[in-house]
């Protein structure tokens, strides 16, 4: 798309978690592509701004901030309510906002199920519900960021592990509950940025020595599954796309 794509035209994206990280890089591939963004954040308001000044940098009025707790179920429709607002429109919803940390069973509290599943289960549903009738209008798509855990538990995880088996259900049940208007896929990374705490160097190792590939992925890797998802696969709903370097087919 060149710089002058009317606004009306433009496609429009909501990303949940989009400050830092792999949202971020999201955030810049779609952005390149033409898309104009939504970035949701909580906390990380200053990373927030930093990269709506990068990308406004390079096209005007493309990018709009949306602050939000997604633990907090009232706060979901106004994202939605945002993007008809500022552009009238919503293609594409990126549920990608994750909270990950161990929780062991003889360790594991309430607290921690209420985040984890609440973060990584129960927000990108109920987001979904509130973006459907805009995405429906648009014959939009949602991409939920799922995790390979998602089929193979990790080790002391247990509440995250099935928190994202659940979030991998949800694109095959969306997909069917919310088809033909609007596809539901998701992407399934591997060792792609390690988690910035829990995670010692000999396991980083052992998860290396696992990897065909032989060596991590990175967020660009990311962007460009999501991308595909959501530019050149028309006919492809219900599905997880693994970027893992192979990892997954280990046992």
């Amino acid at each position: 798309m060149t710089e002058d794509t009317d606004t009306a035209t433009r496609k429009t994206a909501l990303i949940t978690g989009a400050a830092q990280r792999i949202g971020a890089e999201i955030a810049r591939v779609l952005h390149e592509d033409g898309m104009d963004l939504l970035l949701h954040y909580r906390t990380s308001g200053s990373a927030a701004e930093a990269l709506q000044g990068e990308l406004e940098g390079r096209r005007a009025d493309s990018v709009r901030l949306v602050r939000a707790d997604l633990l907090n179920t009232a706060e979901l429709p106004g994202l939605v309510r945002e993007a008809a607002a500022w552009r009238g429109r919503l293609d594409l919803l990126i549920n990608n906002a994750s909270s990950f940390y161990p929780t062991p069973m003889s360790e594991a509290t309430e607290l921690q199920w209420e985040e984890l599943m609440g973060g990584n289960l129960k927000a990108p549903f109920f987001l979904a519900q509130a973006a459907a009738p805009l995405l429906r209008s648009s014959g939009g798509a949602i991409i939920n960021l799922v995790d390979i855990h998602s089929e193979r538990p990790l080790k002391s995880y247990p509440i995250y592990s099935m928190a994202k088996a659940g979030n991998a259900m949800m694109v095959k049940s969306l997909a069917r509950e919310l088809g033909p208007e609007i596809r539901v896929n998701g992407v399934a990374p591997g060792a792609i940025l390690w988690p910035e705490e829990g995670l010692s160097e000999e396991a980083r190792t052992n998860i290396l020595t696992r990897i065909p590939l032989g060596r991590p992925g990175t967020p660009p890797d990311i962007a460009r599954a999501v991308l595909f998802l959501a530019r050149n696969a028309d006919y492809i709903t219900g599905q997880i796309i693994a970027v893992d370097g192979g990892r997954s087919v280990q046992q």
